[in-house]
């Protein structure tokens, strides 16, 4: 096959791969970003549940430091804990879905070019 061209088909297919390997590797990235956000969020949570009740507790707001209720803000990481765990879901069931479909396509493609026989039909 190598000496002959790439039918319209099976490139189609190659590019549909290609697609799927990029949108798991967006996917992956954005897991790793959420777990990064989710630790970081988890050790806030950790810290704020060692300070006393009565201990000045802030938040950053860009560049500036904010006082808060230590309640309120512990309220507020939980809430983001959740969310992140929420989208680390999310992108695991998209990684999931995405790698049962790079898998199939990987077989087709593989028996195409091993067959060098027609597209298969669908």
């Amino acid at each position: 096959m190598a000496s002959q061209e790439i039918p319209p088909w099976l490139r189609e297919q190659l590019a549909r791969f290609e697609q799927l390997q990029q949108s798991l590797q967006a996917i992956l990235v954005q897991k790793q970003q959420v777990e990064l956000e989710a630790a970081e969020v988890e050790k806030a949570l950790e810290e704020l549940r060692k300070a006393n009740q009565d201990e000045p507790v802030y938040k950053s707001a860009g560049s500036v430091l904010i006082r808060v209720k230590r309640d309120d803000l512990l309220k507020e990481l939980e809430e983001k804990k959740e969310l992140a765990n929420t989208r680390m879901l999310v992108l695991s069931r998209q990684e999931s879905r995405i790698r049962e479909n790079i898998k199939e396509l990987q077989v087709k493609i593989d028996e195409v070019v091993r067959g060098r026989g027609q597209p298969p039909a669908s």
